[in-house]
């Protein structure tokens, strides 16, 4: 009997010991377990969750485009919509003198070092010439020739029919992460700079309709400033424009001194025939942007590209005069100040998002398309510390793959590194498990202790 007793004892003790073991794997493996990042949210509507679902335009502004479409009965519609797009997509930067001269030496030393390495006698002036004639050909060949688009009332309501709804669905998905992050910001002031069509109006006025109390949008093109008031007017001369205090104007304001909260360029950059042009235009709209910069371009190497060189620009350079000295704080998507790290692989991708959208329903259209666009926010504000309790945010980029009990996330860290981490609730807590099944690509993700077994670096 005795020994039996001993024997329950001891037993008891081993699965005592157990259970402890247990309940200390367990605190271990939930490190952030007592962070409360969620901020009282549900998972599904994490602090990091900036995506919108599928957008659809404005009613008002939907009906004034299609009564506009349908009114100016353009020939061949379907067919110039598709191939606008098209050409648009694939708009690369202008290519820089520079650039052509070196490339211009490059080629006609290499096509001199062949004609040397043939035996007998050579007229030098008759090489020269062929040499010449030869560098001209290949340049032309393979030069990007960049062009200005010039918009008449009729191209430019091809480029509504193109445009109005991918533009406007990029345009309202990078507002909402200021308006999902800074949710008491208020603009009373908006520039617009190349407006077009005036979709960051609408876009802006559906975030902050109770605040604006201004938006100048600047367009050099009169046919298009011309469509976009008519689109405020629901294509009525004498209605009331829909959204109102809207100014149109064909230059920006002269004086350097006047700022407006909210400073928005939506694929302009690559409307402007080179980098020095670009710079000029990144310092210019900085310098009149009292809180928020945004800029959107194409979701290609080329829109991303672009963007990193205004977002060096205006972090690394200095202004010859100052009239803000705040310094500019990277605000989104990026969560750090470092290079990006796409582009210091030899392989580059750009850093782009997507927003699906319905478009105008006109003939050759599907019922929901994906604009895939690539932003920049820049803020005068303080940049944020670790992020709300000490958390530190990466940014989703790449569609989130989900799997029975782990999510694959790729992500680039406030650490300047892509990521590839595998998440799961053993090691890294029930609610960032939770909220990684909750997120997709272009939200934050909070990033907690990382074990060597489930993180790798995507640059390796």
């Amino acid at each position: 009997m005795a020994s039996r007793s001993y024997g329950a004892c001891v037993l008891c003790q081993r699965v005592a010991v157990v259970k402890m073991m247990c309940r200390g794997m367990s605190a271990a493996a939930q490190p952030e377990a007592q962070v409360d990042f969620l901020k009282g949210e549900p998972h599904r509507k994490h602090p990091g969750v900036t995506n919108l679902k599928t957008l659809q335009l404005p009613e008002h502004l939907q009906t004034a485009a299609q009564s506009i479409i349908h009114g100016a009965e353009v020939t061949r519609l379907p067919e110039r919509t598709h191939k606008l797009t098209n050409f648009l997509w694939s708009r690369k930067r202008a290519v820089d003198d520079r650039t052509v001269r070196q490339k211009a030496v490059s080629l006609e030393k290499e096509l001199w070092e062949k004609a040397m390495q043939k035996t007998g006698d050579v007229d030098g002036q008759a090489v020269e010439d062929r040499i010449r004639k030869k560098v001209f050909s290949e340049l032309r060949r393979t030069t990007y020739h960049w062009t200005p688009m010039k918009y008449n009332e009729e191209l430019g309501v091809v480029y509504m029919a193109a445009r109005l709804a991918g533009g406007y669905a990029a345009v309202r998905r990078a507002l909402n992460e200021i308006k999902k992050r800074h949710p008491s910001f208020a603009p009373q002031s908006l520039l617009d700079f190349g407006s077009g069509l005036g979709t960051v109006a609408w876009a802006s006025h559906s975030c902050w309709s109770d605040s604006l109390k201004e938006m100048v949008c600047v367009d050099s093109s009169g046919p298009m400033n011309i469509l976009a008031e008519r689109l405020l007017k629901g294509d009525d001369e004498r209605a009331e424009p829909h959204i109102k205090q809207v100014y149109f104007r064909q230059f920006l304001p002269v004086s350097p001194k006047v700022q407006f909260d909210l400073v928005v360029a939506a694929f302009t950059l690559s409307e402007l025939p080179n980098a020095k042009e670009r710079e000029e235009a990144a310092f210019t709209l900085w310098r009149k942007t009292s809180s928020y910069l945004v800029l959107v371009e194409n979701g290609t190497k080329e829109g991303h590209q672009m963007l990193m060189e205004a977002r060096d620009t205006l972090l690394n350079k200095q202004e010859k005069t100052l009239y803000d000295s705040r310094p500019a704080s990277v605000f989104a998507p990026c969560p750090h100040e470092l290079m990006c790290p796409k582009l210091a692989v030899e392989a580059v991708t750009p850093c782009n998002f997507q927003q699906m959208y319905l478009p105008l329903p006109l003939p050759g259209h599907r019922d929901r398309q994906t604009e895939k666009f690539s932003y920049l926010i820049l803020s005068r504000t303080e940049p944020a510390e670790a992020g709300p309790d000490g958390v530190d945010w990466a940014r989703l980029i790449a569609p989130v793959l989900r799997r029975t009990r782990h999510v694959h996330c790729h992500a680039c860290c406030a650490d300047g590194r892509l990521q590839h981490t595998v998440v799961t609730a053993r090691k890294h807590s029930r609610d960032v498990y939770r909220c990684a099944r909750n997120s997709d690509w272009g939200d934050q993700l909070p990033i907690i202790q990382r074990g060597e077994e489930d993180v790798q670096s995507d640059s390796e």
